[in-house]
């Protein structure tokens, strides 16, 4: 039970039972009807605490989504109430069906209502209680992007201009990853929280943080899928089968991998470039460095210069599966 709300539960409990004392006093006569009236009023008490805590989690977008159901399905009560179609027949009859419609139709609209809430949230969205423009582009950012990295250089260097969107459950997802008992794990998601925090920093990016939850874990990346559906905003992830999963559903989404190989400098024969010699070729003479791309360079006769800042003249690039190769031969070396 929460210490916050345990001393305004028992203060509530006990005026109650104040209250069913005082109902002795001026309706009920009697001193033995005065413990049972005193009774009543704990139990009362007692009850809706216990309801209080049954219903515990019940947000305030569930509140409003379970209201408008029921507002709803009262209004579609009094309609078909109030239609010719029970404007004649027996009254007892009449009265009963009415009452059957004015009981069934709030609860049928109130599951519905409580069922689609993150839609219902859509309508009326609590995201921090900050006004936002319709027309801004949304995405919807995946846990795998967070604990990437490198959306935070992206979003300062202002190429994206999109709000970001991140889930409630993302944020959890995030949090479970830097609590886990294996270290990789643990790691990987409190790089996540940082980037998170470095994010919060950027100024003026647009954050919103939607309040929608998932029971299981195998159901994130459907919600994912559906929340960017909803919303018309575009997914970005890094995870190749949640991608294909939304380019199905007819979701578009980015993918700082293909962004990443996009911005990769195109390279011509004869063009020069300084590389650090870190290891051994396979060949004679051979040594390997790698640019900031990540791609490998292969410099003839730099072997006796590695672990040096060398200058190397392109003589031959190789496309490969993760990026490009390339061929090269020593030219000097430069001063570090």
């Amino acid at each position: 039970m929460n210490n916050t709300l345990l001393p305004i539960r028992l203060v509530f409990v006990a005026l109650c039972a104040a209250a069913g004392w005082l109902v002795s006093l001026t309706i009920l006569a009697g001193e033995h009807n005065r413990g049972l009236a005193i009774g009543v009023g704990l139990g009362i008490g007692l009850l809706v605490v216990l309801v209080d805590v049954l219903l515990k989690g019940f947000s305030l977008r569930g509140l409003s989504a379970l209201t408008f159901g029921i507002g709803v399905g009262l209004v579609i009560a009094h309609m078909v109430g109030a239609s010719p179609i029970l404007e004649t027949g027996d009254p007892a009859t009449i009265y009963l069906v009415r009452l059957g419609l004015f009981v069934i139709c709030p609860y049928l609209a109130a599951v519905i209502a409580l069922r689609g809430k993150d839609e219902f949230n859509l309508v009326i969205p609590y995201v921090r209680f900050v006004p936002h423009e319709v027309d801004v582009p949304l995405v919807v950012v995946d846990t795998s992007v967070l604990i990437d990295g490198r959306i935070a250089r992206v979003c300062e260097s202002g190429f994206l201009s999109a709000a970001l969107v991140i889930p409630r459950f993302v944020l959890n997802e995030l949090r479970a990853v830097a609590d886990s008992t294996d270290p990789h794990k643990q790691a990987r998601g409190r790089r996540g929280l940082d980037v998170l925090n470095e994010l919060r920093k950027i100024k003026n990016l647009d954050i919103r943080i939607i309040e929608s939850e998932v029971t299981k874990r195998e159901d994130v990346d459907a919600k994912l899928v559906f929340l960017a559906h909803s919303m018309r905003a575009k997914l970005l992830t890094t995870d190749y089968n949640l991608a294909k999963m939304a380019e199905f559903h007819g979701v578009s989404w980015l993918n700082l991998n293909a962004l990443a190989k996009s911005l990769r400098p195109e390279l011509m024969l004869g063009e020069r470039l300084e590389v650090d010699l870190v290891k051994p070729g396979k060949e004679e003479g051979q040594a390997i460095g790698f640019i900031e791309d990540g791609s490998m360079v292969v410099v003839s006769g730099g072997r006796p210069h590695i672990g040096q800042h060398v200058q190397a003249e392109i003589i031959s690039v190789l496309p490969t599966a993760g990026g490009k190769m390339i061929f090269a031969r020593l030219v000097a070396q430069v001063d570090a």
